[in-house]
């Protein structure tokens, strides 16, 4: 073995041959899937990540806590699937590939046409799509990557089809003409997770693609509106003045005093002549501005609604491409932020302009192109979601689907019994194309269609079928029937949101479709429950009549060591691939050169890099950044990592291997394990402790896994290993290997086997790399030993079951001993020099256990002898002095091996300093006003700061009377 771990070293080799000897497919160890398995079966489907992506802390987060759980399933020898897939990501993907062709060539999608530019975005996804598998790879996560799912693949493409088809026909899926989140940029309606909101505290300037100059936001103006046949005015305040060009109401609260006189009344549009009636609403907030509220229910969803109650017209006055059409000139084709201006100049000339103030704001942009998202009157393709979601909501009330943490089940409630219509079209080329086609009737008797009537659109698995369901509809022949199938695709989670049955084929019957599905568990961010987990439930309830899995388990999201959310701009965003294998702070600045940064923000972004990583990220490696994630998971709070705490478990992983390398060397080249962990008899006081605490590692490791309580499992696993086995057992074999008889040699190598066996196997579902290559240097139980760590079974506490031989209470009194006899040691300096050591029991029951121990408190707190005083002997003169506990005092001698007088001289100054601290403290806390005008947490420092004080005063004045009495 090399002298020291190295991640580089240890992860190099092991992911390729677990995957050639097929340990992560379901079929390993079986003649089929459909096998009957008595230990049970465990499937599990990959939140599918972009084609585009690359890994971010989430995905790690994410994937090293399914990976766990998948290896601990599997290694209780259950039959075991964690599928793997990949999402089309419509929109990222084609912005990705356009940018790309503009690049390269100058071109736009329009200039190829749409088959050539899907050609283009297959040829980019074969060459660059399979990249974050292979980052997955990297991180050790156990799939089997023969069933690896394309969203885009003809299989789960034929599932998408068929779901559209059924939904249509039963009306479910339906036409409607409604307000959608529209990117001028992308030329599409979006998600609202594509919406990031970005929140402005007062008169901000952004940039808006499309505009040379910024764009001002986070300012309310106020203008008025004059009374049809009066000089009256009604101000209004906006914040998008130029939308007032589609102004068709002005709203008032029914209860407002200050309009009581204008009910019924109209207000005239300045440059339209519009006669606008004013309406009565209770949704507007009489506090807010003056109190009136312009209504543009063409762009805004809050006066869509109210357009909706008093059946106000619509006027679309900003196109696809976001310039002004339906108004008048001088503003007809600008672009709407350049008429913004327009329209303030010229409310100002017609003398109807009040005032601008700063507004605090939030403003809806685009995440993947950066627009300001615009409001817009579409036809869309809807799912109506009230039925389904009434049943999602149902199954959790019931317990058939159980939510943990539980919390998250209140949000769960409130989006289901709240829920909306989905809009699944989106205006893009890369994706699903919806399976719709819009019915021309070549018959005199029926007359042409509108887009939004639903009796003109036919869904079909090809257009034979859907011609020939339009004949019917219509009662002609198909001959009389022309199609034009719709543009749009659907949208990315409507595809996602069938992936835990279309991954095995739904609907034709399958093998895989019968074993795996329902499945046993999704685990994913809280951030998507609504977006994919609650579609996931409602679209397989509908679909199959099952729900897709019966637990979902909601991880936290990742921050930083500060807390705060991960920001490029920031400069705190971790790629897990720089922390496995490190990154110069010169590499992290590059990577932000890299980016769409603003300036501005890149030097933000490299301030945030050089205070928070000043010698970079130091290679920590995948079993150290796993292990830290799952250690950092705790439910119901998100997760702040600290690269130093990484840093810490790869220092952990260097004492597994150096254990490891004393445990070889100790056992020697022909040592040979029983062929069970059950002990032999032979086994001495500190070997039957050790036994005892690897059968609590056991218990605690199982009973975390099935709370799905990580941080339990890590830390019972990493107590076993650094403060029992290495602190202490390891210690404690040292004399036994050096001069031990024979049989307590034996039995000290067959505990010291079975410790290493177990710890490493508790800890391979967390540390796969590490605990594979140390697992294989150890020798086999016998020659039908699995091959492999993670086919070998995970421990019970059935096999693991040695807590109750009552000897905590002694080893846990001498290991109190040795706590007392380091403190001493370390408060003297003598850290190099063994002092001898003398323990005094008030009783003969203590005394006897701390003379069966004391091989083991002299070994492992490094002192010279050790010796029990008899009844009524005093210690001899000169010894510091330390309670272990209430059945044993520590005398430390200290003749010999300190200049007392020294020492005594360098106590009086601290003891001087000590005094003067107490004495500022205390006058501080005795002021007359200290308990009113200082903050509580204040106090309570300064409170902590003087016991401190105290404490230490107290333990240097009984140094100094220990010095004295040695002169």
């Amino acid at each position: 073995m090399p002298d020291a771990y190295s991640p580089q070293y240890v992860e190099a080799a092991w992911y390729p041959w677990w995957e050639s000897q097929g340990f992560f497919k379901p079929e390993y160890g079986r003649q089929r899937v459909s096998e009957r398995n008595p230990k049970g079966l465990f499937m599990m489907c990959i939140p599918p990540p972009n084609v585009t992506g690359s890994l971010h802390l989430g995905h790690a987060l994410t994937n090293a806590i399914q990976d766990a759980l998948t290896r601990w399933h599997r290694m209780r020898g259950e039959t075991t699937l964690w599928n793997p897939g990949c999402d089309h990501a419509g929109i990222a993907t084609q912005v990705v590939v356009e940018k790309k062709l503009w690049r390269e060539r100058g071109q736009t999608r329009h200039d190829l046409g749409r088959e050539a530019f899907v050609r283009e975005i297959w040829k980019w996804k074969n060459e660059k799509g399979d990249r974050i598998y292979h980052q997955l790879k990297k991180l050790g996560s156990s799939m089997d990557w023969d069933r690896a799912c394309f969203t885009m693949d003809p299989k789960l493409s034929c599932a998408v089809q068929e779901a559209f088809v059924r939904l249509h026909e039963e009306g479910v899926i339906y036409r409607s003409k409604r307000l959608v989140n529209w990117s001028c940029t992308l030329h599409s309606a979006i998600s609202d997770i594509e919406v990031d909101k970005k929140e402005l505290p007062g008169r901000t300037l952004l940039p808006v693609p499309g505009y040379k100059d910024k764009v001002e936001f986070g300012v309310l103006v106020s203008f008025a509106y004059k009374l049809e046949d009066s000089d009256e005015e009604v101000v209004v305040a906006t914040t998008r003045v130029e939308t007032m060009l589609g102004d068709t109401a002005v709203a008032v609260h029914p209860q407002d005093p200050r309009y009581q006189h204008l009910h019924g009344k109209r207000v005239l549009h300045p440059f339209t002549g519009r006669r606008m009636p004013i309406v009565c609403d209770d949704f507007v907030d009489m506090g807010f501005g003056t109190g009136a509220v312009k209504i543009t229910p063409a762009h805004d969803h809050n006066d869509y609604e109210v357009g909706q109650r008093h059946g106000l017209d619509c006027i679309t006055i900003i196109d696809d491409s976001g310039s002004l059409i339906n108004v008048p000139p001088p503003f007809l084709g600008m672009k709407r932020f350049e008429a913004r201006g327009a329209v303030l100049e010229a409310l100002k000339q017609k003398g109807l302009f009040k005032e601008v103030k700063d507004n605090p704001m939030v403003v809806p942009v685009c995440s993947r192109s950066k627009d300001v998202v615009e409001p817009l009157l579409k036809p869309q393709w809807y799912v109506r979601c009230e039925g389904l979601a009434r049943g999602a909501a149902d199954a959790v009330r019931r317990g058939d689907l159980r939510i943990l943490p539980p919390f998250h089940c209140k949000t769960w409630f409130q989006w289901m019994d709240n829920i909306r219509d989905w809009c699944i079209s989106r205006q893009l080329w890369w994706g699903h194309r919806i399976p719709a086609y819009f019915i021309t009737v070549d018959d005199p008797s029926v007359p042409p269609g509108e887009d939004t009537d639903g009796r003109y659109w036919v869904s079909g698995r090809s257009e034979e079928e859907a011609k020939d369901k339009a004949a019917k509809a219509f009662g002609v022949t198909p001959d009389k029937i022309s199609l034009r199938q719709d543009d749009d695709v659907l949208d990315t989670w409507f595809s996602s949101g069938l992936f835990p049955f279309s991954i095995f084929g739904w609907p034709n019957a399958s093998e895989d479709l019968q074993v795996f599905y329902p499945g046993t568990l999704l685990e994913t961010g809280h951030d998507i429950l609504f977006f994919w987990v609650a579609r996931m439930v409602m679209l397989g309830l509908k679909l199959t009549g099952k729900l897709p899995f019966r637990e979902v388990y909601l991880h936290a999201v990742v921050r930083d060591a500060h807390g705060r959310k991960m920001s490029k701009s920031l400069g705190n965003v971790i790629d897990p691939l720089d922390v496995i294998s490190g990154i110069t702070l010169e590499g992290l600045h590059a990577q932000l050169l890299e980016s769409n940064l603003e300036p501005a923000e890149v030097e933000r972004a490299r301030q945030g890099q050089k205070s928070d990583y000043p010698a970079g990220i130091p290679e920590c490696g995948t079993d150290a950044l796993r292990f830290a994630l799952c250690a950092y998971t705790s439910q119901g709070r998100d997760i702040n990592l600290d690269v130093n705490r990484i840093l810490g478990y790869r220092h952990f992983c260097n004492k597994l291997w150096n254990a490891t390398k004393f445990a070889v060397r100790a056992l020697g080249p022909g040592f040979q394990p029983l062929p069970g962990p059950e002990p032999g008899g032979a086994e001495s006081l500190i070997d039957r402790w050790i036994l005892s605490r690897l059968s609590l590692a056991v218990e605690l490791s199982d009973a975390g896994f099935r709370a799905y309580d990580f941080p339990a499992v890590t830390t019972a696993v990493y107590n076993f290993w650094l403060y029992e086995l290495c602190d202490v057992y390891l210690e404690c074999l040292k004399p036994v290997f050096a001069e031990g008889d024979a049989a307590a040699v034996t039995a000290a190598r067959c505990t010291l086997y079975t410790c290493l066996d177990a710890g490493l196997r508790l800890l391979s579902p967390f540390m796969p790399f590490v605990s594979e290559e140390l697992f294989q240097r150890l020798p086999r139980r016998g020659p039908h030993a699995p091959p492999s760590i993670c086919v070998t079974p995970y421990p019970s506490t059935e096999q693991f079951c040695w807590r109750d031989w009552g000897l905590e209470g002694t080893v846990e009194f001498s290991l109190g001993i040795v706590r007392a006899v380091r403190s001493l040691r370390a408060d003297y300096n003598l850290t190099r020099t063994r002092a001898d050591c003398f323990l005094q029991c008030p009783d003969s029951g203590a005394a006897d256990a701390a003379s069966r121990c004391s091989p083991y408190i002299r070994s492992l707190s490094s002192s010279g002898r050790v010796r029990v005083l008899g009844p009524g002997e005093a210690p001899p003169a000169g010894c510091a002095v330390a309670v272990a506990s209430d059945k044993c005092t520590v005398h430390l001698l200290l003749t010999g091996l300190i200049d007392a007088e020294k020492e005594i001289s360098k106590l009086a100054g601290k003891q001087g300093e000590l005094q003067k601290q107490i004495e500022r403290l205390w006058e501080r806390m005795e002021t007359p006003d200290y308990g009113t005008k200082v903050p509580p947490k204040v106090q309570e420092a300064d409170a902590a700061k003087l016991q401190q004080s105290r404490t230490e005063l107290q333990k240097v004045m009984e140094a100094v009377e220990t010095f004295q009495r040695m002169i």
